[in-house]
């Protein structure tokens, strides 16, 4: 039997503005409400319930519909098993004809727009090269910045504009699967956006959309980064046996015997998760390593452009501080604080804000009040906006205070962040 398109659901989704992803998303929260533990929905399941292809939900799922509506969910166009969906009536049959056959005008126009003389348009690797053009602009924005929502909302755009080239014309099979990795590696960056800027829920349904486009190019490289982020995304939520699992899948992909400086990456990410448990010796045997693996990487094999803070050596000496930071191993978290410093290129921003303010935490975990002080004045007004830099600075206000809370120092640092974003920053 034909399925039947429900279009009660795609009516009240165009009114309410809802997309496949944002419905799933929502759906995951109800469902996350009504049982304890969040749904496992997404876009592609949206879009059977649209096409006809799941005509009844599992109850749950029915219920956080409901919830997210406020409708029944017979109003939302689901038909219980048993019964027969009912035909369209025949105005909205014209409504959905003409909106087709408007669609494939609209298709066909541009095709022939784009390629005079033929009736399809023909998708090249130089289609592909313009879109990791402009995401090389989107990485270098969140190295300046990091875990802006414009920076999420292009990183999401320029993936769903991938797909759509994708539909856009005939292509070879590299060209597609290099269209897929591509909008893999885009929605990874909205993904890691959402992190860096502390939105767990959107980053799960950006994690969810990247790995399914991952699998689809079969590319290791965005499988990796994809896996790897999701390690740092519950790393950050402090559930390090997720963590560590999902570091284990990035850990196990073909790419890191293949290319050592994947390994460094992958050891350092997982030490860094050690330092959550309190596993000393785990922490330095991977640093060990990770630092023997980027030791033998060739550092002229060209790589994506994400890599490169991993080729410089300021990524493992970033990772290494926030493990030896976690432990309370503060001269070595020290050490490997000014390192990252030095090798951090200048446009690393948000990442030199970030091991500054862990470089004032080692300082005072040694009993050093002044000398932490002293560091965490020099980031500025505007770094202090970052949700990770702010979360680290109230953690070492409040550190301070309990180390000296008459001293110099506190009187200082006050006295530095009485206004401004750096107040709200560092009120406890």
């Amino acid at each position: 039997m034909k399925a039947t398109r429900n279009l009660a659901l795609e009516a009240w989704m165009r009114e309410h503005g809802y997309s496949a992803n944002a419905l799933a998303e929502a759906v995951n929260q109800a469902v996350d409400r009504l049982r304890g533990r969040p749904g496992s929905h997404d876009g592609a399941s949206v879009r059977a319930w649209k096409s006809g292809r799941i005509r009844w939900p599992h109850t749950v799922t029915r219920l956080a519909l409901e919830e997210v509506t406020g409708l029944p969910i017979t109003d939302l166009g689901f038909v219980p098993r048993g019964r027969v969906a009912p035909a369209p009536a025949a105005s909205e049959q014209e409504e959905s004809d003409m909106k087709r056959r408007t669609l494939v005008g609209g298709i066909a126009a541009v095709a022939a727009a784009a390629a005079p003389g033929s009736s399809t348009r023909r998708i090249g690797m130089g289609d592909v090269h313009r879109l990791q053009h402009r995401f090389a602009e989107i990485i270098a924005s969140d190295h300046r910045h990091g875990g802006q929502l414009g920076i999420e909302q292009k990183a999401a755009a320029l993936a769903d504009e991938a797909l759509n080239l994708q539909n856009s014309g005939s292509a070879s099979q590299r060209v597609r699967a290099s269209l897929y990795a591509s909008a893999a590696a885009f929605r990874s960056s909205a993904m890691w956006a959402a992190i860096d800027g502390g939105r767990y829920d959107i980053a799960k349904a950006h994690m969810r959309e990247a790995q399914a486009l991952a699998e689809m190019s079969g590319d290791q490289a965005i499988k990796f980064r994809i896996w790897s982020h999701t390690g740092t995304m519950y790393r950050h939520l402090g559930r390090p046996a997720d963590a560590l699992a999902a570091n284990d899948v990035a850990r196990s992909l073909h790419i890191t015997r293949r290319d050592p400086l994947f390994a460094c990456l992958g050891h350092a990410r997982h030490a860094a998760t050690l330092g959550l448990t309190g596993d000393d010796r785990g922490v330095k045997r991977l640093l060990g390593c990770a630092r023997d693996s980027f030791e033998s990487a060739d550092p002229d094999v060209v790589r994506p452009v994400w890599m490169t803070p991993v080729r410089d050596g300021a990524e493992l000496e970033t990772l290494s501080l926030a493990a030896h930071l976690r432990l309370g191993n503060y001269p070595q978290a020290e050490a490997h604080a000014h390192r990252s410093l030095t090798l951090l290129a200048p446009q690393m921003l948000r990442d030199r804000a970030i091991n500054t303010a862990r470089l004032a935490q080692a300082q005072l975990g040694q009993g050093a009040p002044e000398a932490a002080v002293a560091t965490a004045t020099q980031i500025t007004a505007a770094e202090t906006c970052h949700a990770r830099v702010s979360q680290t600075l109230r953690h070492f206000t409040t550190a301070l205070r309990a180390l000296a809370p008459d001293s110099t120092a506190v009187r200082s640092w006050h006295a530095h962040t009485a206004t401004g974003p750096q107040r709200d920053a560092v009120d406890s």
